[in-house]
């Protein structure tokens, strides 16, 4: 009597079944575990919007966490608002944000424009709110990518919403980068003026404030001719801001 040979694949078919299937669950758990990361990633700061409403929490920026992380430590001292000089909040807003107190977090009209310019291939200004450069140090990267700009443009507006401009303005003076390793009004002050925030005077916030969009090329205590002729045109700008400025003051 013949006996027909056994199918060499009779036995291992179902090992391989499961071997598949086991994958196919472990593709599955990764997956889960990537978008619970991103949704993390993504909600993650709208919470911390609503923590940094306490006046006692002083918030850190992802540059100050950077150099946690690279070991290269920092030099930042907290200053209430009160303990910053006036001029300094002027300087900043007349060189970064002259509509801050009427717009809701972004200044779509000048939005609008560097739209209309990048489309045109033209030359573009940063175009940023200080609502935005907020949300910007405070939770994304310092790179330009339409990606990072489409996440701060909520973000800006959330911020703006949720935070009073007062409380905005203190964090951002607080985060802000003057310097390799130099954040914050109070360590700006010191380090290129030797005063405190609450002493910078008029001429010292308007240098200290045009060197903002490129602290590490622009040096606020050792100013070069245009960033000295910069700081003059917001020196007077600065000087008949008073009707820019109501929404910290009042």
């Amino acid at each position: 009597m013949d006996i027909a040979p056994e199918r060499e694949d009779s036995v291992d078919m179902p090992v391989r079944r499961q071997w598949f299937g086991d994958r196919r669950f472990g593709d599955r758990r990764v997956l889960k575990r990537i978008v619970l990361a991103v949704l993390v990633f993504l909600i993650l700061p709208y919470a911390l919007i609503f923590f940094y409403l306490l006046p006692f929490i002083h918030p850190i920026s992802t540059l100050m966490l950077r150099d946690l992380l690279l070991l290269r430590g920092y030099d930042r001292q907290w200053v209430s608002l009160d303990h910053i000089a006036p001029v300094v909040v002027q300087s900043v807003m007349m060189s970064e944000d002259g509509q801050y107190c009427f717009h809701g977090g972004v200044d779509w009209a000048e939005m609008r424009m560097l739209v209309e310019d990048t489309l045109k291939g033209q030359a573009t200004r940063g175009g940023s709110t200080i609502p935005m450069q907020t949300a910007k140090n405070l939770f994304l990267w310092n790179s330009r990518s339409f990606v990072r700009k489409a996440l701060e443009l909520p973000l800006a507006v959330a911020t703006d919403f949720v935070l009073s401009k007062r409380r905005l303005m203190e964090i951002y003076l607080n985060i802000a980068e003057w310097g390799p390793g130099i954040y914050g009004i109070e360590a700006a002050a010191q380090h290129h003026f030797k005063v405190p925030a609450s002493k910078l005077t008029r001429r010292q916030a308007s240098l200290l404030a045009v060197s903002l969009p490129n602290p590490i090329d622009r040096n606020a205590g050792k100013p070069g001719r245009g960033l000295r002729r910069l700081a003059g045109v917001i020196e007077r700008r600065a000087q008949g801001s008073g009707d820019y400025i109501k929404c910290i003051y009042d």
